[in-house]
């Protein structure tokens, strides 16, 4: 019965005709069987990987501003939705700040919120969303759920006739009124309820879903200060010059969004404070308006007069794009992040982001273009040359060029490279009073730029610039610190007669991706010696601490002193340094020609042996504190047998310490896959032991591997 039931809703729904508003009618069909109180249908143009808002109802478009034309990479719940082609629930406001936090900074507001791709198995077509006020349940309901997925399939199937029939979908006016009034002219009659309200002691008003005003007594026109005709069907933040703060506007966003009842003061000049109490429901906001007291905290400044009215969209998309570049951490996130998400906002088919160094222009990424030399062009290029990418970067100043025509007329050497655009907005990227670079935006077709939109385009160009001035810093600090440790590492381990060596050394995530783990082989004769340690830290500091020791024992085992001995001198040369920091360490006078080594250990975590019939033991030598404890301290040393075949495994904490693990059953596990694999050949062993931490996203310290094998 239900499947008949089902495929008839299907045949139905495919039957609908084209003409009628289909995006706006199953939207509200979706929202009517959920209960929620707005919501908006995204569609895919074609290929391109963005999302267009297509329809809204429940509440004004410029509340989704930020998202009306969004990258498919967005971190956003619809985008998500598509990526991954399910459901995406966000039970709250908790729940958005934490996952989505970039939507929280704009809308700070208590609301659920349910995102779903409208696809069918071949091809996705768009998602839609739907949201609850706060008071929603957090989790969603198994009926919700059933009825939005529904939905969005029915609509799914509508689109794929359309899409089949190369019938174009009509353009569809959002919807702000998604239900109707009920039963108020069954209880009251218009005459009479005009009189009541004329003689309540207080201002009431009625908004609409854009906040224009609809109805307004007497006394809320003689609390405002302003004649009931001048109110009606403007924006009350407009209408009334000192309520034309954003504060004010955010209050009544707030209600909207949140379904809630929302109170705030307002200084109506020069000195009398007014008290405003906003009731929401689907249809709009009824204002009650009365005189406040006791009135003893600051409030936001009223508008002066002739101050333009507030832009709270381009505010919000300035937020918006702020929270998602200080994600950003180098250059090339910056230009990823440009790509995906700021580019298709403002519509631009691609993109280049230009540096400066010694006069000259560098490439920094691009993304786009459908000749990539045409960018490359820019690389080297002198900031004097005529050129509009030099010019921004050279004098500070933005260019728009509406057609090809435009531009080569004032720069003609652009003829000789065309790039098969139309227009472009040349950005100038300043920080700190200083240009780090230009920003190029390219479009597929001619366009005139208005001025509100340079004025979008330049404010996101400072956005860009901030994160790419900290990239650039980054970049450079990332590339020190690398140099830095791949100095004091050995480039290639020598080879000696009798040893096989290999080595690894991973540093950790956080900080400066440079640390104080070191290892060597020192090809001494008679014998050679091998040493590996820990440095505390992961900064500079413990870096150059670690090349100081390094050195010091290559010295010591060079002049032919004894392990004990090389041990005693580090560690007093460790406290003559003065340092405040500690060091781990375990040194090896390999005797390759006689089958044995002899160790000593300063703190450092035991070394493992593996036997030629794979038997592995723990050699928990005797030994020492860590070096730069006790100046006085002595250092053991312990001999054992290193026939060939056997392998030596030298490490650092990092390779065995990880949160929640026990040291003695890491030490253990990793002496299992030394023992299973240890037969391979050296090179391959040692990328197997280390191959679960190169992998990690996140190392929280460096480690450092040593191999050694007796041949």
């Amino acid at each position: 019965m239900s499947d008949g039931n089902q495929t008839g809703q299907t045949a139905a729904a495919v039957r609908t005709p084209v003409g009628r508003p289909l995006l706006s009618l199953a939207l509200t069909s979706m929202m009517d069987a959920v209960g929620a109180h707005s919501g908006a249908v995204y569609l895919r143009p074609g290929e391109e990987p963005v999302l267009q808002m297509a329809v809204t109802a429940g509440l004004p478009r410029s509340f989704s501003a930020p998202w009306e034309r969004v990258g498919l990479n967005a971190p956003i719940p619809v985008a998500e939705a598509v990526r991954e082609r399910r459901l995406v629930w966000v039970g709250g406001e908790e729940d958005m700040a934490r996952r989505y936090p970039r939507i929280a900074v704009v809308l700070p507001y208590p609301f659920a919120l349910a995102a779903l791709p409208v696809a069918t198995e071949s091809r996705v077509y768009g998602a839609v969303y739907v949201t609850w006020p706060g008071s929603h349940p957090a989790e969603l309901s198994e009926r919700e759920r059933e009825e939005l997925t529904a939905g969005c399939d029915r609509l799914a199937v509508r689109l794929e006739r359309t899409a089949a029939e190369n019938r174009p979908l009509g353009v569809e006016s959002d919807l702000m009124d998604a239900w109707s009034i009920g039963g108020t002219a069954d209880t009251l009659g218009t005459v009479e309820a005009a009189r009541m309200v004329a003689r309540l002691p207080y201002g009431l008003c009625s908004l609409d879903l854009s906040g224009r005003v609809g109805f307004a007594n007497t006394a809320a026109a003689d609390l405002l200060g302003v004649p009931v005709r001048a109110l009606l069907g403007a924006q009350l933040w407009a209408a009334v010059p000192w309520l034309n703060d954003p504060s004010y506007e955010e209050r009544y966003r707030a209600a909207l969004i949140g379904q809630a009842p929302v109170s705030f003061v307002a200084l109506r000049p020069p000195k009398e404070w007014l008290s405003f109490r906003l009731y929401p429901s689907t249809t709009g906001i009824s204002v009650r308006i009365t005189r406040a007291r006791n009135v003893s905290e600051p409030k936001p400044s009223p508008a002066r007069p002739g101050d333009a009215p507030s832009r709270l969209v381009s505010m919000s998309q300035a937020l918006s794009l702020a929270g998602a570049l200080t994600e950003t951490v180098t250059v090339q996130d910056v230009v990823g992040l440009v790509a995906d998400e700021i580019a298709p906002t403002v519509g631009s088919q691609a993109l280049a982001l230009l540096g400066a160094r010694a006069g000259r222009l560098r490439v920094l990424g691009h993304h786009g273009y459908p000749d990539p030399h045409t960018v490359e062009r820019y690389e080297g290029m002198p900031l004097s040359t005529a050129s509009p990418g030099a010019h921004a970067v050279a004098h500070g100043v933005p260019s728009f060029f509406s057609s090809r025509r435009q531009l080569e007329q004032l720069y003609p050497a652009e003829r000789s490279s065309p790039d098969g655009l139309a227009a472009w907005a040349y950005l100038p990227l300043i920080a700190s009073g200083r240009p780090v670079g230009a920003c190029v935006l390219a479009y597929g077709r001619p366009r005139e730029f208005s001025t509100h939109e340079r004025a979008v385009l330049s404010s996101v160009a400072g956005l860009i610039a901030q994160a790419l001035d900290r990239a650039l810093l980054y970049d450079v600090k990332h590339q020190l610190a690398h140099g830095l440790q791949a100095a004091l590492l050995p480039h290639t381990l020598p080879r000696l007669p009798g040893v096989r060596a290999a080595a690894r050394y991973l540093p950790a995530t956080r900080g400066m991706e440079i640390g104080g783990d070191f290892y060597d082989l020192v090809p001494s004769r008679p014998l050679a010696a091998a040493v590996i340690g820990d440095v505390q830290g992961h900064n500079v500091t413990a870096a150059g601490l670690m090349g100081q020791l390094r050195t010091a024992v290559r010295a010591y085992t060079t002049v032919g002193q004894e392990p004990a001995e090389v041990m005693r001198s580090t560690n007093r040369l460790l406290i003559d340094l003065g340092s405040d920091l500690f060091a781990s360490c375990l040194y090896l006078r390999l005797d390759p020609a006689r089958g044995r080594a002899v160790m000593a250990r300063a703190g450092h975590p035991p070394p493992l042996l593996r036997r030629a019939d794979g038997q592995v033991r723990v050699l928990d030598l005797a030994g020492g504190p860590l070096l730069g404890i006790d100046g006085s301290a002595a250092y053991p040393t312990t001999e054992v047998e290193l026939a060939p075949g056997c392998v030596l495994a030298l490490y650092t904490d990092g390779l065995i310490e990880s949160p929640g693990v026990d040291i003695e059953d890491a030490v253990a596990g990793l002496g299992r896959r030394l023992g299973e694999r240890g037969g391979r050949p050296l090179e391959e062993l040692a990328d197997d032991l280390v191959g679960p931490y190169a992998a990690a996203e996140e190392r929280l310290d460096d480690v450092a591997l040593l191999l050694l094998r007796a041949t």
